[in-house]
């Protein structure tokens, strides 16, 4: 089990390094600066907190997933997840596809969303592992849809 949260922590904060690398310097540009933002926007640290908190929590949850299933579905979802995380903040940031990065990100909330139900069966309290993630983007969504409308 130990082998299996080392894994994820570092895939998980692997994945967080190249997303923040993609994104670049995007919150400090003055695109971002001049966007018309949410008035319930979080300040900077908050993310940065939010994210570690929430890749620890995940890590440990998709251990414990992966001792008792490790099925292509499984596997499968996980790299969606990865690949949904890490494009977002390059389509919303350096692209300014705003459209398209509220759909990857309302896909990555859906995608924690699947796994939640799937892994309860399972791992029962455990499962609970994977909240402080969906909380996360249902609150990043939020902010995502209100770029989209007022901008």
């Amino acid at each position: 089990m130990i082998k299996s949260i080392f894994f994820f922590l570092i895939l998980n904060f692997g994945a967080l390094a190249l997303g923040g690398y993609l994104m670049q310097n995007g919150p400090q540009t003055d695109w971002y600066q001049n966007l018309n933002i949410a008035p319930w926007t979080p300040p900077g640290w908050v993310f940065g907190f939010a994210w570690t908190t929430i890749m620890i929590c995940f890590s440990f949850f998709m251990a414990y997933l992966y001792s008792v299933d490790k099925s292509r579905f499984v596997i499968g979802l996980y790299i969606v997840q990865l690949i949904l995380n890490i494009s977002w903040g390059y389509f919303f940031f350096n692209i300014h596809w705003l459209g398209f990065s509220f759909l990857v990100i309302f896909l990555l909330t859906l995608v924690t969303i699947l796994f939640l139900l799937y892994s309860y069966r399972k791992l029962k309290w455990k499962s609970t592992l994977i909240l402080p993630y969906v909380l996360w983007l249902c609150i990043a969504c939020s902010l995502n849809l209100y770029a989209v409308l007022n901008n």
